[in-house]
């Protein structure tokens, strides 16, 4: 028709095919370009790197089922004589139960109050300004750089004065000590990337700061608090130092105290440090299974923001 102009080339759609399979090309092509001998060195680096991060696992897993003396044995064998009778007596012969249920306790209230104060603390970071809030954010990173040795010596003398040695309160506070300015730091990150409209929403239909922070932004940081969760946990169980620093009775111990008790200088009870290790991995393993899903968007959510 002559009323009608021919369209333009630009304005012609490309073809979803064409465009695919150009996008594809240079990937493909980057592929091909790798040599077969690349590859072979790639997927060898790939499978070592697997094999030495597993055997350690491997090896104490074997070793828990093994009579103590075949452990002490020079001859080295994966399967020889396999038994349950380190579990048997470390269960019903050691205090291990009681260190596994201190342990416990300990680990949950850690990560319970873990969880609530850097929630907030980050949150009102995150939302609020206020004097000292700085100084305050500065405090989280300096606290950060200070090993736990340097650490021991102070927080004992503040809990011997308060009366809370060879409990369960004084490790509980050491380790908030230690997981909450972390974890502040990092929900802090985690909140900024929530629209603050929100909360100008959740105030324009009545709800107070705590309202808003509980109904409106607490469920939408779901991934930031399973990553808290994982850390505060993983920061008190099995914790070695302040363990053996602050309890003294052997009921009271938890499970990184406990177990050093089966390798003494002399005559180390290998079989039974070999199961207890088991045991211990039992609980983190069901926590990561919990927080998986929730912990890669977690980690790197703080780490953009848009």
């Amino acid at each position: 028709m002559s009323g009608m102009s021919a369209m333009p080339p630009a304005a012609v759609a490309a073809d979803p095919v064409e465009s695919v399979a150009t996008t594809r090309a240079p990937r493909e092509r980057r592929r091909s370009e790798r040599s077969v001998l690349a590859s072979v060195g790639l997927h060898g680096t790939l499978i070592f790197a697997t094999f030495c991060a597993l055997f350690p696992i491997a090896w104490v897993m074997l070793s828990s089922i093994k009579p103590a003396s075949e452990i002490r044995r020079s001859e080295i064998q994966l399967f020889a004589s396999p038994t349950l009778e380190n579990y048997r007596t470390l269960l019903t012969s050691t205090d291990f139960p009681y260190w596994f249920l201190n342990s416990v306790i300990v680990a949950a209230f850690t990560m319970v109050f873990g969880i609530a104060m850097s929630a907030t603390a980050g949150y009102a970071l995150s939302r609020f300004n206020f004097p000292g809030k700085r100084g305050l954010m500065w405090t989280f990173l300096l606290t950060q750089m200070f090993p736990v040795a340097i650490l021991i010596v102070p927080i004992y003398t503040i809990m011997a004065n308060l009366g809370l040695i060879d409990t369960k309160a004084s490790l509980i506070i050491a380790y908030l000590t230690v997981a909450v300015p972390f974890c502040a730091w990092m929900l802090r990150g985690y909140f900024d990337t929530i629209p603050r409209e929100l909360d100008e929403a959740a105030a324009l239909d009545g709800l107070g700061p705590f309202g808003t922070f509980w109904r409106i932004v607490l469920p939408l940081a779901r991934p930031g608090i399973a990553v808290t969760a994982f850390y505060t946990f993983l920061t008190a169980w099995a914790e070695v130092a302040y363990a053996i620093a602050f309890m003294q009775s052997s009921r009271n111990y938890t499970l990184g105290a406990g177990l050093q008790q089966f390798v003494p200088q002399f005559s180390p009870r290998w079989e039974l440090l070999t199961a207890g290790a088991v045991l211990v991995t039992l609980p983190a393993a069901l926590v990561f299974f919990f927080a998986q899903r929730h912990l890669v968007a977690g980690l790197t959510a703080g780490g953009t923001k848009g």
